[in-house]
């Protein structure tokens, strides 16, 4: 199953993440080169991040979202995990 997983950035986020970024991408690298995470980047009006991935479950998506040093470091404030049906292509 997909799901859509959004972070909206701290007030800080610009300032801290830098810092955070390398933790954050290696966090995700192990998903990224087994395929798990279909598309993922900023948003470019700067007010977080958007993540396409592949979870068994609602609960494992979560467990992955807590892990992530942009969740635990604070660079989210606020983080929206919801199931994606894709449709294209």
């Amino acid at each position: 199953m997909l799901y859509v997983i959004i972070g909206h950035d701290a007030p800080d986020a610009t300032d801290k993440r830098p810092a955070v970024r390398p933790a954050h991408l290696e966090h995700l690298a192990p998903l990224a080169g087994a395929g798990r995470i279909k598309l993922a980047g900023k948003l470019l009006d700067r007010t977080g991040s958007l993540i396409v991935l592949e979870a068994d479950s609602l609960a494992e998506a979560w467990a992955i979202v807590a892990r992530d040093p942009y969740v635990t470091e604070g660079i989210f404030n606020h983080v929206e995990v919801k199931p994606f049906q894709q449709v294209l292509p």
